[in-house]
């Protein structure tokens, strides 16, 4: 059991115990060199769950899982730590309370407030739900989830999150809380999909508006305003449909069940009776309409033509625009014309480069604009372009964690994997970035898995695909190229020289291979002229270790007295 002052990996000062269960204990932890608090998750891997199964597995199949996302209202998992008897998971530090704290506390939460919570879920469990493998989460309940003090909610338990696999007849385990949990959670029913989450969701809605916990009597799920009367008939239509024993019958996927909450009024007696009566009145007016058509057509045709004369406009004021503010007005006002055009969001993302620093406003700015319009633009043909071009925004130029002069090398490549891999799953061998895509997706995978590899003993391979990306990376380096995008190539390069030579040598890299990559490097490095101080001062950092890595060279190869081949 950690203790108050402990220490954990040269890093993360323990400052209390948070909360504990029958598995891990949880800590508030200070991040020595940032100065920023973190939430440590302390496992002992002695540890043996109810049925006598080692549980350490899990738990770093969970750690890993949540390693790879990227979503505002999904925990962060940030290190993992893995010790001899125990293991220590660092996470974000969620400043707020649980929903089911909250209700247990205050009784059941205002109808607005819970759509609202509502709605920012669904985002994240669409998110995973697009995953590559699919993510099924299985286990959404109150408990499951924070509410910040700003409004904002974050998932934070994924012990039971599973990939879907397609082939798959049934789940291989019964897991999920009873009360919440779908049926066909406990086996013999198919296996567990995205509709699962709608339904887990749909009962955590129940709860968080009338109080009644579906784990305790009378055990089942009344239409709320068999509780409150002045409850919305169109809210308790959305969850009982979510809530539907057969998947057939509920929301097919959490982005449809987002648009029921936004529309929710939509669902209620009254609307539909509106709409019926809308109908009739239409039915009246068909013959009339007939006689417009033409001119309904002639009237799209000149709309259409507006919105792109609009959209055109908007686009090419930005370009002419003197200050950033002024560019970001424009490009906003052309994506609330056209949300599925990439081009407003490539302008924005050069903007943004302009500076060489991408912070942590800057991102909340991009994710505000591109988040909610994804789905619009995935069906983009140039989508692939935006997500490689956000790749290497995240990859060159964001800044968060380099507080205090920390390096935040891991950080910028493990945010920018899924956007490169976007890029790859939407792009084709025809698009000019579809190939650096792959590189800078499998360097990113590399940065971030290579340590458990080390530690498991299956990392044999990994460095000669490593190699095959690094040469790849000082190939394709061009002319047009920004000046830091070259030095950061050149950086990479000499720290993995530096501190991978062991694995090169042993994956079959030979001496004349290192050094050939080495000296072309060097070259490169030389004739590199950086104009902007900041990247003046980062060829001189890089120069000074230029000798350290032709020492770790020959050390790593016994002095060049052996080739590897």
């Amino acid at each position: 059991m950690a203790e108050v002052g402990q220490v954990i990996n040269n890093k993360y000062e323990i400052l209390k115990l948070i909360g504990k269960g029958g598995m891990s204990r949880v800590y508030l932890a200070m991040d020595m060199n940032i100065h920023k608090p973190w939430a440590v998750k302390e496992i002992d891997k002695t540890v043996k769950d109810s049925n006598n199964e080692v549980i350490i597995q899990s738990a770093i199949a969970e750690a890993n899982l949540i390693k790879e996302l990227d979503h505002n209202a999904i925990v962060r998992i940030v290190d993992i730590i893995d010790e001899p008897d125990k293991i220590f998971i660092i996470e974000d530090y969620i400043d707020g309370e649980t929903l089911n704290a909250i209700v247990l506390r205050d009784g059941a939460q205002p109808q607005d407030k819970v759509i609202e919570w509502a709605i920012q879920i669904c985002s994240a469990l669409e998110y995973l739900h697009t995953r590559k493998p699919p993510i099924i989460y299985r286990d959404m309940k109150p408990a499951n989830v924070m509410l910040k003090p700003e409004g904002n909610v974050k998932i934070i338990d994924f012990g039971i999150a599973r990939e879907y696999k397609e082939q798959n007849l049934e789940d291989t385990k019964c897991l999920g809380t009873k009360g919440y949990a779908a049926p066909e959670q406990f086996g013999g029913k198919g296996q567990t999909d995205a509709r699962t989450d709608v339904y887990c969701l749909g009962v955590t809605l129940y709860y968080l508006v009338t109080g009644k916990n579906p784990c305790e009597p009378p055990y089942e799920i009344y239409p709320i305003r068999h509780w409150n009367p002045k409850l919305s008939s169109g809210l308790e239509a959305i969850i009982l449909k979510c809530t539907r024993p057969d998947p057939n019958e509920r929301f097919q996927s959490c982005a449809e069940l987002n648009y029921a909450l936004q529309h929710y009024e939509e669902y209620t007696a009254q609307y539909r009776s509106k709409q019926i009566k809308k109908i009739v009145k239409f039915g009246a007016m068909v013959m009339a309409t007939i006689a417009f058509i033409a001119m309904g057509f002639f009237g799209l045709a000149k709309r259409s033509k507006k919105i792109n004369s609009d959209f055109t406009l908007n686009i090419n004021q930005a370009v002419r625009a003197t200050s950033d503010k002024e560019k970001l007005s424009y490009y906003e006002k052309a994506i609330a014309i056209k949300p599925g055009d990439v081009e407003p969001y490539l302008g924005i993302v050069e903007m943004l480069k302009k500076d060489m620093d991408f912070d942590v406003k800057e991102e909340e700015q991009l994710k505000r604009l591109v988040t909610p319009n994804l789905e619009l633009l995935k069906k983009d043909p140039d989508y692939a372009t935006l997500a490689f071009e956000i790749g290497k925004l995240y990859w060159y130029y964001f800044s968060y964690g380099t507080e205090g002069g920390a390096d935040n090398t891991t950080t910028r490549r493990g945010v920018a994997v899924e956007w490169f891999s976007d890029a790859v799953a939407y792009g084709s061998d025809h698009n000019e970035n579809y190939r650096m895509a792959g590189v800078y997706r499998d360097i990113g995978q590399f940065t971030s898995t290579i340590d458990m590899k080390n530690r498991e003993g299956n990392d044999g391979g990994a460095y000669r695909a490593y190699w095959n990306c690094l040469c790849e990376m000082v190939s394709s380096i061009d002319k047009k190229d920004a000046e830091v995008v070259v030095l950061e190539i050149y950086n990479q390069v000499i720290d993995a020289i530096t501190g991978r030579g062991k694995g090169f040598r042993n994956d079959g890299i030979s001496y004349s291979e290192i050094n050939a990559l080495f000296d072309k490097v060097v070259v490169g490095l030389e004739k590199c002229a950086p104009i902007s101080e900041r990247n003046v001062r980062l060829k001189e950092e890089i120069l000074g270790k230029v000798d350290n890595a032709k020492a770790a060279i020959n050390r790593d190869y016994d002095k060049g007295g052996e080739d590897a081949e």
